[in-house]
């Protein structure tokens, strides 16, 4: 299935490359030793490898970690700043998701303040509901191995229908969040019930499997990635669509706790 995300166009395969030797000017010595030699692999020829995807991934998770502890033990009565950092987050989020490229700067700077923002979030949410941060981080390890599981053994096929439905119910979902806020700001309170009761949890549960549907596009953009070998560096494309997957899930995950436990 083509795509129009940069990773998966298959640019620059063939670039760069030099004039190859015609075999008239090799010896048969030569020609049966470079026939006897093993292939280039994916780390000689530059290419991305799930190895490439997942150091990467463990670079992005290690700032998201060291952002949620800055906002848990050093500010955790400062929501001012985390609100800031948020949004600092939602812009470096915003300018790579249009880059033609990768910028590790970006992705790794929107890992370290997303991370800040959540440290202290979790904090908030541990002081009402303890333990709440923890049984989502479980959940959220959880739901992860859940989808690769299903993923792997083509429980989950990423189809063009399958694609077509989960977007539509994203968008859906987007716009119900989007319109309960602006009730919320000019006093309307939780209008449409998607934050309390029966309903709300509800939304929380939907929220989530949209997560797992997020997650399932990013496996098979990295097996497409890799099977068409595209350049290493769309490795961190990658992984910044792993860590937005798994940061959405957590949130979803940790106000669900919390509507449970009420």
């Amino acid at each position: 299935m083509k795509s129009s995300n940069p990773v998966l166009t298959g640019r620059g395969f063939t670039e760069g490359g030099g004039a190859a030797a015609q075999p008239r000017d090799l010896t048969a010595d030569q020609l049966e030793a470079a026939y006897a030699r093993p292939a280039a692999g994916p780390a000689r020829t530059g290419r991305m490898t799930t190895g490439d995807v997942v150091s990467r991934t463990s670079v992005t998770l290690g700032a998201v970690v060291a952002g949620v502890l800055a906002g848990w033990f050093a500010l955790p009565e400062r929501y001012g700043l985390a609100v800031g950092a948020a949004l600092i987050a939602f812009v470096l989020a915003m300018v790579q998701s249009f880059k033609r490229s990768p910028s590790p700067v970006l992705i790794v700077g929107y890992a370290l303040f997303e991370g800040v923002f959540l440290g202290v979030l979790s904090r908030t949410y541990n002081e009402q509901w303890q333990g709440a941060p923890v049984q989502a981080v479980l959940g959220t390890a959880a739901v992860f191995c859940g989808m690769l599981v299903a993923y792997r053994t083509r429980l989950v096929r990423v189809t063009a229908r399958y694609r077509r439905i989960g977007m539509a119910v994203a968008v859906a979902f987007l716009i119900a969040i989007v319109v309960n806020l602006l009730f919320s700001a000019f006093g309307g309170g939780d209008t449409l019930g998607i934050r309390t009761g029966g309903l709300g949890i509800a939304f929380c549960v939907l929220g989530i499997l949209l997560g797992a549907f997020f997650l399932s596009l990013d496996f098979q953009q990295v097996e497409e990635g890799v099977r068409r070998g595209v350049p290493r560096q769309h490795a961190w494309l990658a992984a910044f669509g792993l860590t937005l997957s798994l940061v959405w899930i957590y949130l979803e995950l940790l106000r669900l706790v919390s509507l449970l436990r009420d």
